[in-house]
């Protein structure tokens, strides 16, 4: 399985623009820039991208983790906090930080403890990312 997404730049780094798009077509010709990357701008920028497709993939990578231990969350509700920082090596994803709440009827927190930590170093995200990934994570009863 594949899949691709592209991404045209025009002009110089602090005055141009680009646009991303996705071969689904969730986006298509979506505005970034330098200032939505490091400023206010309107737009997206790749950081923000990244921080959706965590939340996302670890999200699904708990949902598996409980099938295995035999639940069903009732809701699984993440964000990922993306740190991008200029470094002695230039600018890098630092880290990045889920916070996760889930409803799952029938677990204690063991379970879920498990759950979640092994969905976070198991999602295909988390380990395509060469970032410290810190996490917080609550069950909600």
């Amino acid at each position: 399985m594949k899949r691709t997404g592209s991404a045209v730049w025009n002009g110089s780094l602090k005055d141009g623009h680009g646009t991303i798009s996705s071969d689904s077509g969730v986006l298509s010709d979506t505005r970034y820039s330098f200032s939505t990357r490091f400023e206010k701008g309107e737009g997206t920028n790749p950081e923000e991208l990244i921080a959706a497709a965590h939340a996302g993939c670890f999200s699904m990578a708990l949902s598996g983790e409980l099938d295995n231990a035999g639940l069903t969350a009732q809701s699984i509700k993440t964000t990922a906090a993306v740190t991008l920082e200029n470094t002695v090596a230039g600018f890098a994803i630092t880290s990045v930080h889920l916070n996760v709440t889930a409803k799952i009827p029938g677990a204690d927190h063991h379970v879920f403890e498990t759950a979640a930590t092994n969905a976070k170093a198991g999602c295909p995200v988390s380990r395509l990312l060469n970032a410290k990934i810190t996490m917080k994570a609550t069950l909600e009863t």
